[in-house]
């Protein structure tokens, strides 16, 4: 089946599973976003436990999400992974240590006798809810704006120096935080993911206190939300793209590149539509119903258009991560994908997803069989 296909093909493919992989990604943040709203929706320490168990039972499953895209992007695309994992450190250290804080916090805050205190815990959740959501987002925007660095493959033979890409700035991507556009995105997902959280905990808990708090929530973090995606869309589409030329592969700027890809792509302009549309319809469900329902549809729209959004950086002969420094530096799904064989192997690997997906189902409807409530913690020996 795979081995029938062409190389670019191959290369087509594996972007789009990577694509996936960062939309589920954005979409299982609703966890950060819920540790960023306890203390806006509790009022005394068995509300803030309840919120914290209804979140607690997922927050492994965004970070296992995050290493899969990274070991997905690394077999697929090794270039783009080494320059940016490998130029970019600063922002994605920092990424991973809000992480590591959160698993501590998790494991450790109810546990007696720990020396940092429940509070400090909290507040390291609240740091991961924030920090992870925007840095994520604004990692993702630099596929529209670019990043300094520059690619020598030739450097590949020099045993001396085998370095083949290098970054140019000395804060190595920390830059990418002061770019508006990038910032844009970073802060509409920050907002999409307390919005998630907000409808997550209406599906989740029995508790109608917290049910109206979160109804709430929703309304509240929609405003900013729309604000900032909005700003998002409407820079990128009335931006110069990075475009490359199919015949000669020589990388240049089009006005209107990202425009252009909406136009010339319409099934992914559907899928835009259509994610946007899930994810308003899902929040007025929470906000105005209360309905659990709406989670799934803002849940299933975010996924489509978060999808839509990698599709416009990289396809339609355009550079998924472009540099500034070096317009022919710039990374393609062309020219920083793996081998056809290794492409081929892995089309044949990546078989193995639905049925991962489907058990991932399996068990979080067995989790979800019934709301948490209080009593349901009190019987819990492995409550957070």
């Amino acid at each position: 089946m795979f081995g029938n296909l062409s190389y670019f093909e191959l290369q087509q493919y594996w972007w789009i599973i990577v694509s996936l992989l960062a939309s589920l990604l954005v979409f299982l943040m609703f966890v950060q976003g819920g540790q960023t709203l306890f203390g806006q929706l509790s009022k005394n320490e068995k509300e803030k436990s309840l919120l914290v168990n209804s979140i607690g039972r997922r927050w492994d499953i965004t970070f296992t999400t995050l290493v899969t895209f990274g070991g997905a992007a690394f077999a697929s695309f090794p270039l783009f992974y080494s320059t940016s994992f490998g130029g970019a450190y600063w922002v994605w250290m920092i990424i991973l240590f809000s992480f590591i804080i959160q698993a501590v916090s998790y494991e450790y805050r109810t546990k007696a006798k720990n020396f940092l205190g429940r509070k400090i815990y909290d507040t390291f959740l609240f740091i991961n809810g924030i920090l992870a959501t925007i840095l994520i987002g604004i990692t993702v925007g630099t596929f529209f704006t670019g990043s300094k660095f520059s690619v020598a493959k030739i450097n590949i033979t020099n045993t001396a120096d085998p370095i083949i890409s290098r970054w140019q700035t000395a804060t190595h991507g920390l830059e990418a935080t002061l770019n508006i556009t990038n910032l844009s995105l970073g802060l509409a997902i920050l907002f999409l993911s307390r919005v998630l959280a907000s409808l997550y905990f209406i599906n989740n808990i029995d508790n109608d206190s917290i049910v109206k708090r979160a109804a709430k929530q929703v309304k509240l973090c929609t405003i900013p939300f729309l604000v900032f995606f909005i700003l998002f869309v409407g820079l990128i589409l009335t931006k110069d793209g990075f475009a490359v030329n199919p015949d000669t592969k020589e990388i240049f700027i089009e006005k209107f590149k990202y425009l252009h890809n909406l136009i010339e792509m319409p099934i992914v302009s559907i899928m835009f539509l259509i994610g946007v549309v899930g994810v308003l319809y899902g929040i007025f469900l929470g906000a105005f119903k209360s309905s659990s329902k709406g989670f799934w549809f803002s849940g299933a729209g975010t996924v489509l258009t978060i999808l839509s959004v990698f599709i416009l950086a990289g396809f339609n002969n355009t550079a998924f991560y472009p540099s500034t420094y070096d317009l022919q530096s710039s990374l393609t799904i062309q020219n920083a994908s793996s081998s056809k064989y290794t492409l081929t192997v892995m089309a044949y690997v990546s078989l193995l997803v639905p049925f991962v997906i489907a058990y991932i189902t399996y068990a979080w409807k067995s989790l979800n069989k019934k709301k948490i409530s209080e009593t349901d913690i009190k019987e819990d020996d492995m409550a957070y």
